[in-house]
């Protein structure tokens, strides 16, 4: 599809798949407002304007984490507040929370890390003692739910991601999602006076699959990674992250709509959710099993919560090694993620993050790999993956 639409520069910006997207998103989470954005970045940003908070309130959100969840708070001209997380779920630990707070605390963001659901009850219990908004950042977690609540329904808010490799991708392209009708209307007005993204910046996004599919990855372990830098730094093909991101800076493309050939490209994602999502949780089946009395230590799970492991994170004391070993195989294994803000090359201290002061997650991000889930990764492919490991067994 994304060939095709490289031809067809009149459906790139309007056209009817951003309704599309938008009413599908609706019926599926089922509530009443759904509105798209060329990333998950914008839409936060957006959540975060909706609620209109005072300039310098504080916004509370796990370290373990990307600088795109950390940009859009300091982009609303607030401050981002680090919590650090549990080792067992990767997600932002609630015990003693309440330290972080201050009289200038207004809300509080809950990441669903790698898919896997945080715990909810305790989240929202917390949230509604202490008079905070609850934000939900399920880029990682479409399909996850909680207690039989779909993840992205709890929270007051909601934002999603479409972005490179997440559970459904269009390389870029975001929805904020929730049923309170204020913030709902804020959230329509605001799309409505964004700019669409320029031409360039749609081709090069319709331009990365085809690349990556086609040229890049058959030959990644011989020129193709090369290539795909030397793309990138041509600005042929754009990168996940700006260097302006690693700064705290916010690059000219956000916030905006998302394109009508993004639309498209998440729509056909889209159909095939459920597809994906069963497959990932029997790669992630596989990895238990194939694992298991293994001195690499699993994701915990709990009872109540259905993940869909966007990737299947384990921790061992050599990760780095064991990483840097697969990429020579040509086996790729994940990083998310190396340092507490990542990437490892993110300013941390522009970001509002002291060292030292989430020691957990700083101690996490020298244990973790990721082993893939996503469709590409066969049955047989995994169970290599698990070979591989086995010499660290």
């Amino acid at each position: 599809m994304a060939f095709k639409l490289l031809f067809q520069s009149w459906h790139w910006k309007r056209g009817k798949a951003v309704v599309e997207i938008e009413e599908e998103f609706r019926k599926y989470l089922g509530v009443k407002y759904a509105v798209s954005f060329n990333s998950g970045r914008s839409a936060f940003l957006a959540i975060l304007e909706a609620l209109g908070f005072e300039r310098g309130s504080e916004i509370v959100l796990q370290a373990f984490t990307c600088n795109a969840a950390s940009n859009p708070i300091i982009w609303a001209g607030l401050k981002p507040v680090y919590q650090d997380v549990n080792k067992e779920d990767f997600n932002i630990e609630v015990n003693g929370l309440e330290k972080k707070l201050s009289l200038k605390t207004k809300a509080l963001v809950v990441q669903h890390t790698f898919g896997l659901a945080a715990d909810m009850d305790r989240v929202s219990d917390f949230c509604r003692s202490n008079n905070l908004v609850l934000i939900e950042d399920c880029a990682h977690s479409l399909g996850s739910s909680f207690q039989g609540k779909k993840l992205g329904t709890i929270g007051k808010a909601s934002f999603f991601s479409f972005s490179r490799d997440k559970i459904i991708s269009s390389v870029y392209g975001g929805v904020a999602v929730t049923n309170d009708d204020e913030i709902g209307r804020k959230l329509q007005s605001l799309q409505e006076n964004m700019g669409y993204p320029s031409f360039f910046w749609i081709w090069q996004q319709l331009l990365h699959p085809v690349l990556m599919n086609w040229v890049i990855m058959p030959f990644y372990g011989f020129l193709g990674k090369y290539l795909l830098i030397l793309l990138q730094w041509l600005n042929v093909l754009s990168k996940a992250v700006h260097w302006k991101e690693k700064r705290g800076r916010k690059p000219g493309y956000f916030p905006k709509r998302l394109p009508n050939a993004l639309a498209l490209l998440a729509l056909n994602q889209f159909k095939k959710l459920d597809y994906f999502n069963q497959h990932r949780k029997q790669i992630a089946r596989i990895y238990f099993e194939g694992l298991k009395n293994s001195s690499f230590e699993l994701p915990k799970t709990y009872p109540g919560r259905e993940n869909v492991f966007l990737r299947f994170t384990v921790k061992h004391a050599q990760a780095h090694q064991i990483i840097r070993q697969a990429w020579k195989k040509n086996i790729l294994l994940g990083d998310w993620y190396t340092t507490a803000i990542a990437p490892h090359d993110t300013r941390a201290e522009k970001l509002g993050y002291i060292s030292g002061c989430c020691i957990g997650a700083e101690g996490l991000s020298k244990q973790v790999l990721n082993l893939p889930t996503h469709i590409n990764i066969s049955e047989k492919e995994a169970q290599k993956i698990i070979s591989f490991l086995s010499k660290w067994k």
